[in-house]
């Protein structure tokens, strides 16, 4: 085994420990992985990122759901509009995009600089969004659902999933908390059912298109996160959620900084 698959699928505990510890945050820093240290081209990096994901979200799902804080009537709501999104993104968006979009003398923007520089700029987002608090919204008894919102927020959440490979966790809580008023634990362990689905059904986009998939290096970082997932819930239990929110945020913050500085600058 090469040194940087071994640092990589040390580095994998830590994704799992992000969804552990956060409930999203796991595919910022999967694709990073992914590409820059084990190697893989950042499109199939995406579609392997999805894998992990839902494959470790579901297992935090159930763990979840064993203690009763899953509303799984929102993870229908939510979810199916996402999936379609998803999976229909990976199918026929993604790869219909040219390989180079345009060309100057002074520079390329290829297909993978532009997943990259959207990816980063969805990590600059979500960083915002876990430095800043947030305030739970008080819950409203018997307050009725806004379906169409609620569709609409999964349809385009789907989207941006499925071209950058992210679960969309650091989105998904947020709008669960603002647009069906869940409590926030409740939020967490709902989201983490939602980016299983949508992720694992949009990674069959990919194994039904022409993507070779390392099936035994896909595997073993999945296994890498999977233990880190259990030891991010023994962690949170340990430490304040804000805390472990904000600092993770600025390290997302710097992370996406330098990969939008590298792919357009440096690369």
């Amino acid at each position: 085994m090469e040194t940087s698959q071994t640092i990589g699928y040390v580095l994998a505990v830590f994704v799992g420990m992000t969804l552990g510890m956060l409930g999203s945050g796991g595919s910022i820093l999967s694709v990073p992985i992914l590409v820059y240290v084990m190697g893989i081209e950042p499109v199939l990096a995406t579609a392997y990122s999805l894998f992990v994901i839902g494959t470790t979200s579901l297992v935090g799902g159930i763990h979840k759901a064993k203690q009763q804080l899953v509303d799984f009537k929102k993870v229908v709501l939510f979810g199916i509009p996402a999936v379609i999104s998803v999976f229909m993104t990976r199918k026929i968006l993604v790869p219909k995009i040219p390989e180079i979009i345009f060309s100057t003398e002074n520079f390329t923007l290829s297909k993978s600089i532009l997943i990259m520089v959207v990816f980063a700029v969805v990590m600059v987002v979500a960083s915002v969004r876990m430095i800043k608090p947030f305030k739970e919204k008080a819950i409203i008894e018997n307050e009725k659902l806004n379906y169409f919102r609620i569709t609409l927020m999964g349809i385009l959440i789907g989207l941006l999933s499925g071209f950058v490979g992210a679960g969309g966790g650091f989105l998904i809580v947020p709008t669960l908390l603002l647009l069906t008023k869940t409590p926030m634990k409740m939020a967490v362990g709902t989201s983490l059912f939602i980016v299983s689905s949508q992720s694992l059904i949009g990674f069959t986009g990919d194994i039904m298109g022409n993507q070779v998939i390392d099936w035994e290096l896909l595997l073993f970082f999945t296994v890498a996160s999977i233990v880190g997932i259990f030891i991010g819930n023994f962690i949170s239990k340990k430490m304040k959620e804000e805390k472990l929110k904000t600092g993770f945020g600025w390290f997302v913050l710097a992370m996406g900084i330098y990969i939008i500085l590298r792919e357009l600058f440096w690369s």
